[in-house]
């Protein structure tokens, strides 16, 4: 198994979509210049009994073992209309009309089948469940668009993971606060959230209280604020081996549709290697994890496990998902949501997005933060 400084094992296992919402994040506020980032080497969909390569572009839709002959030519054409849509053009719509017309007539309108619609769905708009194919389709366009969009800036997949780990992510913005006059406190013990007339006005910890007028925290430390729910299962494996029909590749995420094993849940297996300095030499660990749907849990990801086998170490870990059940406007709490099974950061950073929406009454502008960026450190984007 190597050294114990060998490895950096996350608890909670998520890639970052390379022109996503985190990346964007990281550009505006600088935090890049303290990370070293590599692409994730594929993209895999689970459709029965095998993996294949997740296609997304023209060339890989006409080359894909997933569909036949006449599907591909479809999907192609699909793409073209889905790269080409411009919700301010209407001559790129084709008769849709993005507010009205649902993702479902969509895949009508292309003639595409259910196994092309389950991985276009999950693996291309990375949604959860079938709910949104009732919904207007532009939210669902411009998934694909972003998915595309990642994939055209690296080639191999849309996908990057920060070398040693997701733990350099919090260790980046820690020593950029330090810049600008943060503190942080680690392995403090928090006795009590301290509040006066309804507001919080600081924060206990081994008999000091350190005063705020807002404050940001996860469930854990107000669980009479919150609601539970659902729970998410998730199963770190340690493996000696690629996983198989990947090509070998170092690195992958596969996404086995919730049609493909009879769920309402996709799965999802998240794989990462010594490639990135989180493992041993030659050692592999791959993550699956799933909104638990019974009682028991683990059977639920057997179709993944079985992807993994052999499997040399295996350790599950069931979670309590939490929401929290007030905005936070009036006591200055501000609850951030539990992390969910999804392998990248959208879902997590649209929660970012809403607290500071809820904590300075006006929404996150990229563009905007973008400018002030440009205005404070120039144009380098390094």
């Amino acid at each position: 198994m190597g050294k114990g400084r060998d490895w950096n094992v996350d608890l909670v296992p998520k890639f970052l979509m390379a022109n996503g919402q985190l990346v964007r994040m990281l550009l505006i506020t600088q935090v890049t210049r303290y990370l070293d980032f590599k692409v994730v080497e594929g993209s895999f969909v689970y459709k029965k009994p095998k993996i294949h390569k997740v296609p997304s572009t023209e060339t890989e839709a006409l080359a894909s073992s997933l569909m036949g002959l006449f599907e591909k030519r479809r999907f192609r054409k699909f793409l073209v209309f889905i790269a080409n849509f411009d919700e301010n053009d209407p001559k790129t719509m084709e008769g849709v009309d993005p507010k009205k017309t649902t993702m479902r007539e969509i895949y009508k309108k292309f003639d595409l089948g259910q196994e092309v619609i389950d991985f276009t769905g999950h693996s291309l708009a990375l949604y959860r469940t079938d709910d949104y194919l009732d919904q207007p389709c532009m939210e669902a366009i411009n998934r694909i668009k972003l998915y595309s969009e990642s994939l055209a800036r690296y080639g191999k997949s849309p996908y990057l993971y920060p070398l040693y780990g997701l733990g350099e992510l919090p260790q980046g913005f820690a020593r950029l606060s330090a810049i600008y006059g943060g503190t942080y406190m680690l392995n403090k013990p928090i006795e009590e959230i301290v509040v006066e007339n309804g507001k919080v006005v600081g924060v206990k910890s081994e008999g000091e209280i350190a005063r705020c007028k807002q404050l940001i925290c996860d469930p854990s430390y107000v669980m009479d604020h919150v609601n539970k729910v659902g729970q998410v299962i998730r199963a770190i494996c340690i493996l000696s081996h690629p996983i198989a029909n990947t090509g070998d590749v170092n690195s992958c995420q596969i996404i086995i549709p919730q049609n493909q094993v009879n769920r309402k849940h996709d799965i999802y297996v998240c794989m990462i290697s010594f490639a990135h300095n989180v493992a041993a030499q030659g050692k592999y660990i791959a993550i699956v994890s799933t909104t638990a749907e019974t009682a028991d849990p683990e059977k639920e990801i057997k179709p993944a496990l079985d992807l993994l086998e052999p499997i040399e170490q295996k350790f599950v870990s069931i979670s309590d998902q939490y929401a929290p059940t007030d905005l936070g406007t009036e006591s200055q709490i501000f609850i951030s949501r539990s992390y969910d099974a999804t392998t990248h950061f959208e879902t997590t950073c649209d929660d970012i997005k809403d607290i500071y929406k809820r904590m300075t009454g006006s929404e996150f502008d990229f563009a905007e933060m973008e400018r002030k960026k440009k205005d404070t450190f120039g144009d380098d984007d390094s």
